[in-house]
C-alpha cells in the first residue's frame, strides 16, 4: 500500500536524486499553503501496507462503482465560473484544502505513461495511490479500473446519484409524519451532511494511504474502527437492497391489484407475487463480475430521479389532482419517525471517499460537493411541498402510490421507479440515492474475501452467498413489508452513523490537537445531535413496525 520511490519520484535521464529534490521541494510548498489544521510534516511515518491489506480489502473497487465511473460529461456543470466561485466561497480556515494547486492525485496510477516519459523531460509531481485491494484474480474481479480523471461536471453527476434515490419517494410521507415544521429539519441535516462531508476530505488528506472510508475509520481508531465502519457499511447497504424487494412490490401491485397465483394449495397475493417476481428477476444480475456495463449507470439513475420529480409536479400543476385532507405544522407522536426519513436522504458519505479521490482537480471537491447538496436538498424540498399539498395527511410512504393510477404521467413514474432499482440493486449502495441506495455487491465481495484464494470451488461458493443475500433480503422484505417505516429505520439506525457522527469522531481523533475549539465544539454538538436522533428515531420506528406486525 505504501508509494514506493518510483511512485513519488520523477526525474530526467534517471537522475533520482535530481527528481526527489524536486518532489520534496514541491511537498513542502503545498504543505505550507493555506490549510493550517494538519501538516504530513508532522505526521508519523506509517508502516507500509497499514491500510487496505486488511477486511474488507474489495471495498475500494465496489465503491468506487459510485464516485468513479466515467459518467457522461455535463457541460454546464463544468463550468470554471461555477467551480472557481465554489472554490472561492469555500475557502475559509473550515474547508481550506491541504493540498497545493498544482498537485493532483489521481486514483491509480498511471506507471506506464510515466515510464514512457520520464527519460525525456520533467515530469510534475504527482501524489500517487496504489489500489487498496489486491489484485487477486481467484478471489475480486478487476474488469474496470479508472484513471481517476473524474471532471467537475462527472464529480456532479456521481454526488447526485449518491444522495437523491428512492428516499425523494418517502419526503412527502416525512412531512406527513413530522408536519411542515420537520422541514426545517431536513434543512438542518443538510448543512450538517455537507460539512461532514467535508471532513471526510481532511481526514483523507492527513495521510497519503488513506483512500475509503474504512481506512479513514483505521486511522482514527484501529483495527477495531475500521471492522466496526465496514460491518456498519454494509448493513446500511444490504437493509437499502431490502427496500429495493418492498418498493418493487408495492408499486407492481399498484399496477396489478388483482395479480395472484397459486402454488400447490399456497395462495399468493399480488404484493407477494410481485415481490417474488422482482427478486428472480433479479437473482441473475448480481452473478454477474463483468461490471463495465456500468459506464452510463450515474446518468440512468440521476434521470430516473429527475423523471419521477417531475411527474408529481405534472400531476399536481397540469392535472390538478389533490386529495381533500387535513395537514399539520407539527406531529409530536410521530416526529421521530420523519426525523429517519430526512437523515436517510444524506446517506452518500460512503461514497465521498472514493469520488474525492477519483476528481482530477481534487480542489474542486468542495465546490463538487456544494453543488450536489444544492441540487439535492432543492429537489427534496420541492417535492415535500408539492407533495404534501397535494396528498395532506393521506400521503402514503411512496408518493407514487397516491398518485391516480389512469393518469400517463403516473404510469411514467412508477415504472420508472420499477425499472430503476434493477439497475442499481446487484451494484450500488446510497444513492438511491438517498441512499443513496445501496448496492449488493460490496456486501457480497466482502463475504467472499474469507473465502480461501486458492479455493478451488471460490465461484461455486461466490454464487451461493449471492444467491442466499438476494433470498434473505425477498424473505425479510416480505416479513416486514413497511416502506416508509423500514426507510426510518435505516436512516435512524445506520445513517445517523455514517454521515453524522462517524465522520466527526474520526475528525476529532485524527487531527487531535490541531483544530480550533469552534471545530471541536461543532463536531461535537453533529455528534450529540446524532446520537440523539438515531436513538429516538430507531425505538419509535420499531415501535411503529411492531405495532403494524401485530395489527
Amino acid at each position: 500500500m505504501k508509494n514506493s520511490v518510483s511512485d513519488q519520484c520523477f526525474f530526467v535521464e534517471s537522475d533520482e536524486e535530481d527528481g526527489e529534490k524536486g518532489m520534496q521541494s514541491m511537498h513542502n510548498d503545498g504543505n505550507d499553503s493555506d490549510f493550517s489544521i494538519d501538516s504530513n510534516e508532522n505526521q508519523p511515518q506509517r508502516k507500509p501496507s497499514s491500510y487496505g491489506m486488511q477486511w474488507p480489502q474489495s471495498y475500494r473497487q465496489s465503491i468506487d462503482l459510485y464516485g468513479s465511473v466515467p459518467s457522461p460529461s455535463i457541460g454546464f456543470l463544468g463550468a470554471p465560473s461555477l467551480s472557481t466561485l465554489g472554490s472561492s466561497f469555500l475557502s475559509s480556515s473550515l474547508i481550506r484544502r491541504h493540498t497545493a494547486e498544482t498537485v493532483k492525485k489521481p486514483l491509480l496510477p498511471q506507471e506506464d505513461e510515466q515510464q514512457r516519459h520520464s527519460s525525456q523531460f520533467l515530469i510534475p509531481p504527482v501524489v500517487t495511490r496504489k489500489p487498496s485491494i489486491r489484485k487477486d484474480g481467484s478471489k475480486v474481479c478487476h474488469e474496470i479500473e479508472f484513471s481517476g480523471q473524474c471532471t467537475f461536471g462527472q464529480g456532479v453527476l456521481n454526488g447526485i446519484n449518491a444522495l437523491c434515490g428512492v428516499g425523494i419517494l418517502s419526503i412527502p410521507y416525512a412531512v406527513r409524519e413530522g408536519g411542515w415544521f420537520g422541514i426545517g429539519i431536513l434543512l438542518i441535516f443538510a448543512v450538517f451532511s455537507f460539512y461532514t462531508g467535508l471532513l471526510l476530505r481532511y481526514c483523507l488528506d492527513s495521510d497519503p494511504e488513506l483512500e475509503t472510508y474504512p481506512d479513514i475509520g483505521q486511522a482514527a481508531f484501529g483495527t477495531t474502527g475500521r471492522i466496526a465502519i465496514s460491518i456498519i457499511l454494509y448493513s446500511e447497504l444490504y437493509a437499502c437492497c431490502i427496500e429495493y424487494i418492498i418498493l418493487e412490490s408495492d408499486n407492481l401491485s399498484s399496477l396489478f391489484p388483482n395479480a395472484h397465483l397459486s402454488l400447490g394449495g399456497i395462495e399468493l397475493n399480488s404484493h407477494t407475487l410481485f415481490a417474488l417476481i422482482a427478486t428472480l428477476a433479479i437473482l441473475p444480475t448480481v452473478w454477474l463480475r463483468d461490471l463495465r456495463i456500468l459506464s452510463y449507470i450515474s446518468a440512468g439513475g440521476v434521470i430516473a430521479s429527475i423523471v419521477v420529480v417531475i411527474c408529481l409536479f405534472w400531476v399536481g400543476l397540469v392535472d390538478n389532482v389533490a386529495i381533500p385532507s387535513q395537514r399539520s405544522t407539527l406531529n409530536l407522536a410521530t416526529f421521530p419517525v420523519a426525523m429517519g426519513l430526512y437523515g436517510y436522504c444524506y446517506s452518500g458519505h460512503a461514497v465521498f471517499p472514493n469520488l474525492y479521490t477519483a476528481m482530477a482537480d481534487r480542489n474542486q471537491f468542495p465546490a463538487v460537493l456544494l453543488t450536489c447538496f444544492a441540487i439535492c436538498t432543492a429537489m427534496y424540498a420541492g417535492v415535500a411541498v408539492m407533495g404534501y399539498l397535494m396528498f395532506g395527511d393521506a400521503t402514503l410512504s411512496q408518493y407514487t402510490l397516491n398518485m391516480p393510477q389512469d393518469l400517463v404521467a403516473t404510469k411514467l413514474a412508477v415504472w420508472t421507479t420499477v425499472v430503476n432499482p434493477f439497475t442499481k440493486y446487484p451494484f450500488f449502495v446510497q444513492n438511491e440515492c438517498s441512499t443513496y441506495a445501496l448496492s449488493l455487491a460490496p456486501v457480497a465481495l466482502c463475504m467472499e474475501e474469507l473465502i480461501p484464494s486458492n479455493d478451488s470451488k471460490f465461484y461455486v461458493y461466490s454464487i451461493l452467498i449471492r444467491t442466499a443475500l438476494v433470498v434473505s433480503t425477498f424473505l425479510v422484505g416480505l416479513s416486514v413489508p413497511f416502506f416508509g417505516l423500514v426507510m426510518s429505520l435505516i436512516g435512524s439506525l445506520f445513517t445517523m452513523f455514517v454521515t453524522l457522527i462517524l465522520p466527526c469522531a474520526c475528525f476529532l481523533s485524527i487531527m487531535r490537537g490541531k483544530i480550533s475549539r469552534f471545530q471541536v465544539a461543532s463536531c461535537i454538538t453533529i455528534i450529540a445531535v446524532g446520537v440523539i436522533s438515531s436513538a429516538i428515531g430507531s425505538y419509535s420506528a420499531i415501535s411503529k413496525i411492531i405495532e403494524n406486525l401485530r395489527g
